[in-house]
């Protein structure tokens, strides 16, 4: 790596522990609101995270209210601080999961599989808190793995890759290195969380907010190699701090893009539902945006 871009990289990481551990002092709640209003007001508007929200809300929205694009400005890179600093809160944020119930028609196939040691994809998407879910299951007692990307500043990736540990193990960075310990969990009987609405290059060309989006077959294809259940889950924020986990319907096994577009579906709905809790911050929809360029 350059030494110019390791410089970036370790000052960058040193801001961040900094206000990570300062945000800490504060009591749970509080800091949720300090961190969602810092990555707000401060860090979306520099980062470039404003004109991205808006240009996607134009892409897919175009005929939204100036004063909801607005509105939405604010809350999504909110939502994103106050998602951050929970994941650095493992003890407040399992203890406030630990009090909320499952709810939705995948609860019983979910406890059932759990019984039987059958294994489980649990698929999810940047809305709410996306690892609610997994630490919900994780106080009852169900075995849960996480896949993850590794961070592109390896130093913020070691203290990032701790904090998430701390709510639970095991975790498999995607690529090579983690594909052999996640496929022995999972044929184990294991229930693997995945994040599914992030472009992928080499993804199929499936839809998503009516729009084409390069989406991974992965969780489907694995699915369907050790006959596993895949069950859309999500942990939505609600204004009184706590979260609705919901767990939908297993989604029937058949071939990779079917199932996937489901997953797709699955979520646009929560995201249609609750604008503000997505990520909007992400280039989902590189393909259609080019397209669209040369009309």
């Amino acid at each position: 790596m350059p030494y110019l871009q390791t410089l970036i990289y370790w000052i960058t990481d040193r801001l961040i522990r900094g206000a990570i551990r300062l945000l800490l002092v504060l009591p749970f709640d509080r800091r949720r609101r300090v961190a969602g209003w810092l990555m707000s007001r401060i860090v979306s508007p520099l980062g470039g995270y404003d004109d991205r929200i808006r240009e996607n809300l134009a892409l897919i929205f175009p005929d939204l209210p100036q004063a909801e694009v607005r509105r939405l400005v604010r809350r999504v890179p909110e939502n994103l601080g106050q998602s951050t600093i929970e994941l650095y809160s493992a003890q407040d944020f399992l203890d406030r999961i630990r009090a909320e119930p499952l709810t939705g028609a995948g609860v019983e196939a979910l406890a059932e599989a759990h019984r039987t040691g059958r294994p489980v994809m649990l698929v999810t998407g940047h809305i709410g808190n996306y690892d609610a879910i997994r630490a919900a299951l994780i106080t009852r007692g169900y075995r849960v793995g996480g896949l993850y990307r590794p961070m592109g500043n390896p130093f913020f990736n070691t203290h990032y890759v701790a904090a998430i540990s701390a709510i639970g193990k095991p975790l498999f960075p995607r690529g090579r290195k983690g594909l052999s310990d996640m496929v022995r969990f999972l044929r184990s009987g294991g229930m693997l969380g995945v994040v599914l609405d992030q472009y992928m290059g080499d993804g199929a060309p499936l839809t998503f907010m009516g729009r084409e989006a390069l989406t991974a077959l992965s969780s489907a294809e694995l699915a369907l190699r050790y006959d596993a259940l895949v069950v859309p889950t999500y942990g939505i924020r609600r204004e009184d701090g706590g979260f609705d986990l919901i767990v939908e319907a297993p989604i029937p096994h058949g071939t990779p893009e079917a199932m996937t577009q489901a997953l797709n579906d699955s979520l646009e709905g929560q995201v249609r539902a609750h604008m503000d809790q997505w990520l909007w911050t992400h280039r989902r929809w590189k393909v259609s945006r080019r397209k669209g360029l040369k009309r």
